[in-house]
């Protein structure tokens, strides 16, 4: 019997083939795809109220005053939410993930749908509370898979996707809104927005987990590159740290901005006495508030104040949030790829620029071209430091303190955002739209004041 030759592999052969660079997957951004979808829905479903408002009012016979406090009671509900829902993530970890966000988007749609059933003023508020409720820990659920799903030089530009979605909501609710109303009624409304959260909750199961480790989408690769770790061989560019230690050297912006070391906030009661989370919080309510204006009175005051139809009143009151989709975008690739993830001159940049378009809607002219290209602008300036809101507490906080620290600043942001509503109400009733605006800039001038005040952190490594 002849002996069988067995061939063997040359060595550099087998070294190469041992050495060929690993596939990486690009599953992060299906995930941030879906969490795009879920939070446009979210935001579309809070905002429907504004197109909604002046067919309620003059069926209800709601005041100014009234309608503020309906709009209001949204924000407030979704305010007292958010240090709780943060605790409660940061207790759970990985395994609130996706159970607890899929359960609340369900409710969020469930009482968009019942809006449409209300028959009295008072259903109308108990509705807008629920909401608020359901709604509440959507935020930060979106941000801490963010945070879980994503490397540090890609966070800033995910959590502006994020806001984006938050404006493309607004977006395209006039237009829908407006058709809805043509075909079967102002009701009607609510009902169309409901299903499309019912539809992505289901997706959401089948598609995201808890954490990359766990999906079976997510190759090894790109575990690594998420967890910091990137490799050059397959593609992918290596951060200077797991965070953001090594910074290019900007002297003159890092003087303005005041850029300084700072050491991680691991605990909660570090989280709660921080000044640089409540500085930017309290600025955050200011621009959410400047934002649940242009939702929630918008429209109103382009139908009865400056006489527009419904159509053009849809178009121009679809224009903040056109510029605002671009803004936030915009925000977070020059805050991640220009600045190294110096978040706070973009949101200076946003607060200085809302301040000056406010200014010249004091007095606007009843001119289309005008009030479209000014409230374009202001979307645009809003939306340019959304991001770094977010962001921000992301480079203070471990992952583990993180949803609490968001939960601070989604808390008083949505205070701020709910006073808003209401002051403009207060304000009709008794002035005018010019004393509206003149909130509007004096809100944004805090804002400037606020973001200043607090430091842009270079923290250790998050290990």
């Amino acid at each position: 019997m002849r002996p069988q030759r067995v061939t063997s592999i040359p060595q550099p052969i087998a070294t190469a083939t041992a050495a060929a660079p690993e596939k990486a997957s690009n599953y992060r951004w299906v995930v941030m795809g879906l969490i795009f979808c879920i939070w446009a829905i979210a935001c579309a479903d809070r905002a429907n109220f504004g197109i909604a408002l002046p067919y309620m009012k003059k069926e209800f016979h709601i005041t100014n005053t009234e309608a503020g406090l309906i709009v209001s009671l949204f924000s407030f509900a979704y305010a007292i939410v958010q240090i709780p829902v943060g605790l409660l993530y940061r207790r759970l970890g990985e395994k609130a993930s996706r159970y607890f966000l899929a359960i609340c988007m369900v409710l969020t749609s469930v009482f968009t749908g019942l809006m449409a059933t209300t028959s009295s003023v008072l259903l109308l508020q108990l509705y807008r509370v629920g909401l608020g409720l359901s709604e509440g820990p959507l935020g930060i659920g979106c941000t801490n898979v963010i945070n879980r799903w994503f490397p540090p030089q890609e966070k800033g530009l995910a959590t502006g996707i994020w806001i984006a979605a938050s404006k493309l909501g607004p977006l395209m609710v006039p237009s829908i809104g407006l058709i809805v109303i043509a075909i079967w009624g102002w009701r009607e409304i609510f009902y169309v927005f409901a299903v499309p959260g019912l539809l992505f909750s289901v997706l959401w199961m089948l598609l995201v987990t808890n954490s990359p480790d766990q999906s079976r989408y997510c190759t090894p690769a790109e575990r690594r590159y998420i967890q910091g770790e990137g490799d050059p061989a397959a593609g992918q560019r290596l951060h200077p740290t797991a965070e953001r230690m090594q910074l290019r050297k900007m002297p003159l912006l890092d003087f303005i901005n005041r850029t300084k070391p700072v050491t991680r906030l691991t605990t909660v009661k570090q989280v709660c006495l921080s000044w640089n989370i409540i500085g930017v919080a309290l600025g955050y309510g200011c621009m959410i508030g400047i934002s649940n204006i242009f939702m929630s009175w918008i429209p109103t005051y382009l139908i009865t104040v400056k006489g527009f139809a419904a159509v053009k009143m849809g178009f121009l009151a679809s224009a903040p949030f056109i510029g605002a989709v671009s803004g936030n975008m915009i925000g977070g690739l020059i805050s991640d790829r220009l600045l190294d993830g110096r978040r706070k001159p973009m949101m200076l940049l946003g607060a200085v620029g809302t301040t000056l378009m406010m200014c010249l809607l004091v007095e606007a002219p009843d001119s289309a071209v005008y009030l479209g290209c000014t409230l374009l602008v202001s979307g645009l300036m809003l939306g340019i430091g959304f991001a770094g809101y977010s962001a921000y507490a992301m480079g203070l906080a471990t992952k583990a303190t993180y949803p609490t620290a968001f939960g601070i600043v989604n808390f008083l942001g949505q205070i701020g955002g709910a006073v808003a509503p209401l002051a403009v109400g207060m304000l009709l009733d008794h002035y005018g739209w010019s004393s509206v605006f003149m909130y509007m800039v004096g809100t944004a001038l805090l804002c400037v004041v606020l973001v200043l005040s607090v430091v842009e952190p270079v923290a250790e490594p998050d290990r």
